[in-house]
């Protein structure tokens, strides 16, 4: 049976703000800061729903050793519930993980684990991580919850997420957009849109050079949304629709964004936010519901500094 030691803070995960912001003039736009749980991000949902399926499942629980791979939030949230759980996270990351979230989860007792090169024959970082994942896990006696297969994800964002929005509106809007990587977040908004037989419009915002959803393999320089590899999770997943976004429109959608709202978005909320004006240049008078996964604070040296940019883009 679960037990939370620290109900307080663990009761502190979803119910994030919706708010209207100036994405576009075209539609009214709707964004769900999910920066406002514990850890800053979407993956606070999804860690605790993964942490609570694998208590009642009875495979975790204190002194239990943990391995999951990440580019960077989910661990901070995992680290959070291992400090607050009484079990040890390991965290395997790459090069591209910034340094600020690689101390974050310093600070709360992951022990980290440093991918140096992609996968030698896709070429891929996270291929290479889920490797050092598997080695881990022989080598430790060690468990993993695979946020890329558990489907305790998209629940979370199904009961979660999408059922606040709806609440929060008090109807169903014309659309519900959502970055996807591991595929979690739109799986449990299409979920719930379809199992409550909703007319919303459900799209996911990929990155160019990503596999999912039938892309096409490519560089991508910004984490946070897109894959090399085509997830277990996103075999269950089907958006209505896919925008794939650029890195340079993902980055001039964010600063856009902050400029105009006081909001300052992270690389998949500029990608979310270049998404949604392209859906109110489509469909002009929309109402368009759209998921931040994260904010800015992260990206300060890279999306937001201009030197970064130039180099990079």
């Amino acid at each position: 049976m679960l037990s939370d030691p620290r109900p307080d803070l663990l009761a502190a995960v979803g119910h994030t703000p919706l708010v209207e912001l100036a994405v576009s003039p075209r539609a009214r736009a709707w964004a769900k800061l999910e920066s406002f749980n514990p850890s800053g991000s979407a993956k606070d949902r999804t860690a605790r729903a993964m942490v609570r399926d694998a208590y009642e499942k009875g495979i975790l629980g204190p002194g239990t050793i943990v391995v999951e791979s990440s580019s960077g939030n989910l661990g901070v949230a995992l680290a959070r519930e291992a400090l607050i759980g009484g079990w040890s996270f390991h965290c395997v990351v790459d090069t591209r993980t910034n340094a600020q979230t690689l101390a974050h989860m310093r600070a709360l007792g992951a022990i980290l684990h440093e991918v140096t090169a992609p996968d030698p024959e896709t070429g891929d970082w996270l291929v290479a991580r889920r490797a050092a994942v598997d080695e881990l896990v022989a080598e430790l006696g060690a468990i993993t919850l695979d946020q890329y297969s558990n489907r305790a994800a998209i629940t979370a964002h199904s009961e979660g997420t999408m059922c606040e929005i709806i609440d929060a509106l008090g109807h169903a809007p014309d659309f519900i957009v959502a970055a996807v990587s591991t595929t979690g977040t739109i799986g449990g908004c299409a979920h719930f849109v379809r199992s409550h037989g909703l007319p919303t419009t459900v799209v996911a915002i990929d990155a160019e050079g990503s596999v999912l959803f039938g892309g096409t393999r490519g560089s991508r320089i910004l984490p946070g949304y897109g894959a090399g590899v085509v997830t277990e999770l996103s075999t269950h997943v089907e958006p209505d629709s896919v925008i794939r976004v650029s890195a340079g429109d993902a980055v001039r959608a964010a600063r856009t964004m902050a400029r105009a709202s006081g909001f300052l978005p992270g690389a998949s909320g500029g990608a979310v936010a270049h998404g949604v004006d392209t859906l109110a240049a489509r469909h002009p008078g929309a109402e368009i519901a759209a998921i931040f996964h994260d904010d800015g604070r992260a990206y300060l040296d890279t999306v937001y500094n201009d030197e970064w940019v130039e180099a990079n883009l």
